[in-house]
């Protein structure tokens, strides 16, 4: 391009703050060479990953990096209303603590714990989440923020925020999340893969024969590996065993505490978790297994499990350079994939183009 065509964009991009310089660069002769960086700081994202029992929200600036949180419990149950008018009201609060306006902000990125049509921002048949079938979740939040949002399963966040933030150079990841519930979010070609309708991953629902394939699961069926091996059937085999035990909090907090019983049922939950996983790897060879969600702070015991099934039961050349680990982002992993889906939004080309018009 001609100087003066690179010199109008750049004249543009810095107007709109979204480069700044960065001093003069090594001149290689001639007219000294100008540097300019991007400005992660000129705009600001907002996140939200709703889990059954929680719920996190965060606003970041154009890098994901986090300018303010919150953490809640809420249960995702209540209804849509009044969970996102509680997610409305934060949001709002919380860009008044970074000191940015709703002008300054990008848009919205929302986890929900069901299967959700990205295209459309609704959930569709949650099985936890009654009254949200079909809600216009990005509508109604955007319509009351000003904003656009954009709206997907949480472990499909998840995954993202994961690859984006520590993996970038992984090109088949799967990412599982076991807490409440149980489900997976695939990263191929450094890409979410997410199926004809969005549904790709949901391994919660996969039938696990021999015991528990009797037990009825949310979703209407029965023997499903999230009946057996979620953080909610996990809490209510501690309580029938005499322990307090509500949500899967609870199991991780008998585990570090060392109880016999929760430690033998996180183990065996892995070795279930990693009989389905064994047949994925087989099947989509990744490069990494991620496990988060609320039983991930189990640590090994859960880890061991998975690990024990996955490396014996799935072909060799599969598991040759497999590595299985926790997430390296804890509990900042949704709203980082949340936090993500906007930023690759906002700095999309054409995103850019319209802004400077």
């Amino acid at each position: 391009m001609a100087r003066s065509t690179v010199a109008l964009r750049l004249d543009g991009l810095l107007e709109r703050q979204w480069i700044v310089p960065a001093g003069e660069s090594v001149s290689s002769g001639g007219r000294p060479a100008v540097a300019f960086a991007f400005n992660p700081e000129a705009r600001i994202a907002l996140a939200a990953d709703l889990g059954a029992m929680h719920a996190r929200v965060a606003v970041t600036n154009l890098a994901a990096g986090v300018l303010a949180e919150r953490r809640t419990e809420i249960a995702i149950a209540d209804g849509p209303e009044k969970v996102l008018g509680w997610l409305v009201d934060t949001f709002t609060e919380l860009v008044s603590e970074t000191g940015y306006t709703f002008d300054e902000v990008s848009g919205a990125g929302i986890g929900l714990p069901g299967p959700v049509s990205y295209a459309t921002g609704r959930p569709v048949n949650p099985p936890i989440m009654p009254g949200w079938d079909g809600f216009d979740v990005s509508g109604w939040v955007g319509s009351r923020l000003g904003v656009r949002v954009k709206v997907d399963n949480d472990v499909n966040i998840m995954a993202i925020g994961e690859h984006w933030s520590t993996s970038p150079d992984t090109e088949h990841m799967i990412f599982v999340k076991i807490g409440t519930g149980i489900g997976s979010g695939l990263i191929t070609e450094h890409r979410l893969h997410r199926g004809a309708q969005g549904a790709a991953g949901d391994i919660g629902h996969v039938r696990v024969p021999g015991e528990g394939a009797d037990v009825v699961c949310p979703c209407g069926n029965s023997g499903c590996l999230e009946a057996i091996a979620g953080g909610g059937a996990l809490a209510a085999r501690l309580r029938e065993s005499g322990l307090e035990a509500r949500h899967a909090w609870d199991v991780v907090r008998h585990v570090r505490a060392a109880e016999h019983t929760a430690v033998a049922l996180v183990r065996q939950a892995g070795r279930e978790v990693g009989d389905v996983l064994a047949s994925l790897v087989s099947f989509f060879n990744p490069n990494v297994i991620v496990i988060g969600g609320e039983l991930a702070d189990a640590g090994e015991h859960l880890l061991a499990g998975v690990r024990e099934r996955v490396y014996s039961r799935s072909l060799p050349l599969a598991t040759a350079d497999l590595e299985v680990r926790v997430s390296r982002l804890g509990e900042q992993v949704g709203v980082i994939g949340a936090a993500v889906l906007v930023i690759e939004d906002a700095l999309a080309p054409d995103t850019v183009d319209r802004s400077l018009a």
